[in-house]
């Protein structure tokens, strides 16, 4: 794969993940009751978390379009992806109905085992990692 094909590929990604992330936000505001459902009960005052979270979806969504500040949101993206990780395990073990997303492992399980996929997805969108495209400690 070329340096331009790769960028290329980097920018859809982010685009695509820009747009989920900026999406979760309004998410955040419209089911704030079943968020704070599937929230772990070690989780200090659970609404404020849920707002607090929905604003750092929004920031990095607007973060991976802004070449300044790409670099760092697709780091925080990375880890808010593996730190809402539990809330995710919560719902799927707890059997917790948040419609429209099913009550099945046939969701929950791909999407609990796709968790680092997504961490990986914005650590490489935001060119914070640049695996699988270097090779044998070669620089793309």
């Amino acid at each position: 794969m070329t340096q331009s094909s790769i960028s290329l590929v980097r920018a859809a990604m982010r685009l695509l993940m820009a747009a989920f992330f900026i999406g979760g936000f309004a998410l955040h505001l419209e089911a704030a009751d079943g968020l704070v459902a599937i929230m772990p009960d070690w989780v200090p005052l659970p609404r404020t978390v849920v707002f607090v979270t929905g604003v750092l979806e929004l920031l990095g969504g607007i973060g991976l379009l802004l070449p300044p500040t790409r670099r760092w949101a697709g780091i925080c993206l990375a880890i808010y992806v593996i730190a809402v990780w539990p809330a995710n395990i919560k719902q799927a073990v707890e059997h917790i109905v948040l419609p429209p997303i099913p009550d099945s492992w046939w969701y929950h399980g791909p999407r609990i085992a796709l968790q680092p996929v997504l961490a990986w997805w914005a650590l490489f969108c935001a060119g914070a990692i640049d695996w699988p495209s270097r090779r044998n400690g070669a620089r793309p």
